[in-house]
């Protein structure tokens, strides 16, 4: 990739063992002076994030958290012309993937790593359950070939949907897969926990997956849901067609987009009928002050920030 480019990462760890604030502060400082963006999460089981930066500076900050007891990240590698984050956040959580249970510790236990190239193998095999542990509207945009969808408004939900639905299948092999592969670690290791003895998961996600397998041969279909500007992504990690509603912040398809419930930042089918009248005058007032900004260049929000931006 040229260096017309940012390089984004997405990384994680668990790891129960390494100094959060210090880590925090030195990565704050070192980002901010280097105009990083993204989201970096840290907890007491470990660390997850999805940054955008130049190369060099991208490279300096996996060394940065590598020098904190965090040498064994699972990373991955994806490139954009433009800035896809508005701004820098580091918090601190409770958990860097929220299920809330004791009864996963991914740092202890997981399900088998299945690489990318052997996944079309335990997808075609009718004897395994095949898992998708994303949010259901992820689901709806794209998904693997004869996948399960468990309908979970969030991860939560995904202790409950075991509990109902199952643990009926504890005889069987449990193939899961989601994005990029952290919630699959708890999710798998959580399966351990309760008995479940056969369980793996797609090693990198979806998108390791989709960056590596050609379109002809991959049993994918339809889009990723990224958790950035860039909204949705398709094989050999292509951008996608979907666009973000700045109203409630859920992806929108072209059929969509073409609704008249749709309004360009104030509305669209999704959230139509729940916006109450005040917010509504209140985005329609928003968003004709940020085009008035946009015209005489003063907001700098939502416009597109390049390579060169940082030259």
């Amino acid at each position: 990739m040229n260096n017309k480019h940012f390089t984004i990462i997405t990384f994680y760890q668990f790891k129960k063992n390494f100094d959060k604030i210090k880590i925090a502060l030195e990565l704050n400082d070192f980002c901010k002076f280097n105009k990083i963006k993204g989201t970096i999460l840290i907890a007491n089981e470990g660390i997850n994030g999805t940054i955008a930066g130049l190369k060099k500076d991208i490279s300096n900050v996996i060394n940065i958290i590598k020098r904190h007891n965090l040498n064994n990240l699972n990373i991955k590698f994806s490139y954009s012309k433009f800035m896809p984050f508005q701004k820098l956040k580091i918090k601190n959580k409770k958990e860097i993937v929220t299920l809330r249970t004791k009864y996963s510790d991914p740092e202890m236990q997981t399900g088998d790593h299945i690489n990318y190239n052997e996944w079309n193998n335990i997808v075609n095999d009718k004897k395994n359950i095949l898992l998708d542990v994303r949010n259901n509207f992820e689901v709806k945009m794209g998904s693997f070939k004869g996948a399960i969808n468990p309908k979970t408004k969030n991860f939560t939900e995904f202790k409950e949907y075991v509990k109902t639905n199952l643990n009926k299948f504890k005889d069987k092999k449990i193939a899961m897969f989601c994005t990029g592969g952290i919630r699959c670690e708890k999710a798998s290791s959580y399966l351990i926990s309760k008995g479940f003895k056969n369980v793996c998961q797609l090693n990198g996600g979806i998108l390791k997956y989709l960056e590596n397998i050609p379109e002809n041969k991959s049993l994918w279909h339809g889009e990723c849901f990224v958790f950035d500007a860039r909204v949705s992504l398709k094989n050999e990690l292509k951008d996608g067609t979907y666009i973000m509603c700045h109203a409630c912040r859920m992806p929108l398809s072209s059929k969509e987009l073409s609704s008249e419930k749709y309004s360009q930042g104030i509305s669209c089918p999704k959230c139509f009928e729940k916006i109450t009248y005040k917010k509504k005058k209140r985005l329609i007032e928003r968003n004709k002050q940020i085009s008035i900004a946009k015209k005489k260049g003063l907001y700098s929000r939502y416009i597109k920030q390049t390579v060169s931006d940082y030259e």
